[in-house]
């Protein structure tokens, strides 16, 4: 029986996310205009190109700026379900209805025995922290794959490995949360599912795979934390350009390329540790699985040449996952994530202008932002490994199980 405690955050829960999801499709819908340059342009102009094209049976092959896995084509089709709106808005409609779908699975898991609705105020609050690019851009979808991916969990590791190959056939990242999975079943099921799908994209629709080739000559994009090292030396006199590029603001000239091996080698070294993890792990709790998945994310996400907006709606998504279970050890860093979110909605899309144009307040919001996802990247991946890979010391039991054995010798 549900306690009056229960009901009313459930009524909090359920009122503040509609007061701000309507204030959301009212930005995008344009009823109200959300400062700074218009972020649903994605959607009517590139989105719906790239839809004319994918309808005709074949990738957009001419574009460079398709840059993801094949079945990406699928949330870019999608709209054609709402077929009695305009595009844009059926596309509005259907990131709407992936935040509710985000919204249920966490009230359900968040509902269980020993569990907390913490999780769920997560993805409440996170979400409108953001601003109305959720909703122009195809994340959210692939987030609420992620979502239920996790929450499926060590219960159905079949269920999980499919989900999460699912969403890295979308959009690459959702394969990192198979990282602490255990057993051969969610890997088998994955492996299965990548093979299915990579073979009826192939054989069905002409380039599937050229996305692969498409980002060899990208820069460093504007709000990576490799390009704070441009926006200071534009100070100085660098010799360099901020231009559209790929489809989104790079920084071009002299030492980008330097500065871009730099960050995918980070990227590299994030790897190498995951994987020491992952060896060294001992301790596996039922939260561990949503724990692990963050950290990965989120060290990919920080050492990225491109942390664009829509990055954190998948930050936000696993840190609700995460602090769902009560033990999680994630409250620093998600609350970090938050404060980062936060942060990011003001960099882009209110003052991207200055963001663009290197002054001061363009960089103090970036410094900000990508300090924020720095320290908890940090301290997430400290309380991961210390959770999970750190062993008890030994000494304690012996001695306390010593002095039992004394006491209970006859005198």
């Amino acid at each position: 029986m549900e306690t009056t405690g229960t009901r009313r955050s459930m009524a909090w829960l359920l009122g503040v996310w509609g007061l701000t999801r309507v204030v959301l499709l009212l930005f995008v819908f344009k009823v109200y205009v959300f400062p700074g340059p218009d972020v649903t342009s994605d959607v009517s102009v590139i989105y719906q190109g790239w839809y004319d094209v994918l309808r005709t049976g074949t990738f957009p092959l001419g574009d460079v700026t398709w840059q993801y896995p094949p079945a990406a084509a699928l949330p870019i089709l999608s709209p054609a379900l709402v077929f009695w709106l305009d595009y844009p808005s059926a596309f509005f409609v259907l990131a709407f209805t992936a935040d509710l779908v985000v919204l249920l699975l966490l009230l359900y898991a968040g509902l269980r025995p020993g569990r907390t609705l913490r999780g769920t105020w997560v993805w409440v609050a996170g979400v409108p922290l953001l601003g109305p690019t959720v909703y122009a851009r195809y994340d959210v979808m692939v987030t609420a794959v992620a979502v239920a991916a996790l929450l499926a969990g060590t219960r159905r590791p079949r269920l999980m490995g499919a989900l999460a190959a699912f969403g890295a056939m979308v959009k690459v990242w959702p394969v990192l949360l198979l990282l602490a999975a255990r057993g051969r079943a969610a890997w088998g099921w994955a492996a299965l599912t990548i093979g299915v799908l990579s073979a009826v994209f192939a054989l069905a629709m002409p380039g599937a795979f050229a996305f692969l080739t498409f980002q060899r000559d990208r820069g460093t994009e504007v709000e990576s934390l490799g390009a704070l090292v441009f926006h200071v030396a534009r100070q100085h006199g660098w010799d360099g350009q901020v231009l559209l590029n790929y489809g989104s603001v790079e920084f071009l000239g002299p030492y980008v390329d330097v500065v871009s091996t730099a960050a995918l080698a980070l990227s590299g070294l994030a790897f190498g540790w995951l994987l020491l993890w992952r060896l060294r792990a001992r301790r596996f709790e039922a939260h561990t699985l949503a724990d692990a998945a963050f950290v990965a994310v989120l060290m990919f996400t920080t050492t990225s040449r491109v942390i664009s907006p829509q990055y954190m709606v998948w930050l936000v998504g696993l840190a609700a996952v995460c602090l769902c279970f009560r033990e999680s050890q994630m409250r620093r860093p998600v609350a970090l994530v938050l404060a980062a979110s936060l942060v990011t909605v003001l960099e882009f899309p209110v003052w991207f202008a200055h963001v663009v144009a290197s002054d001061s307040l363009g960089i103090t919001l970036l410094f900000l932002r990508n300090g924020l996802l720095v320290v908890a990247t940090l301290l997430a991946a400290r309380e991961l490994w210390h959770a999970t890979a750190i062993r008890a010391t030994p000494a304690a039991v012996p001695a306390q199980t010593t002095r039992a054995k004394e006491t209970s010798l006859p005198s």
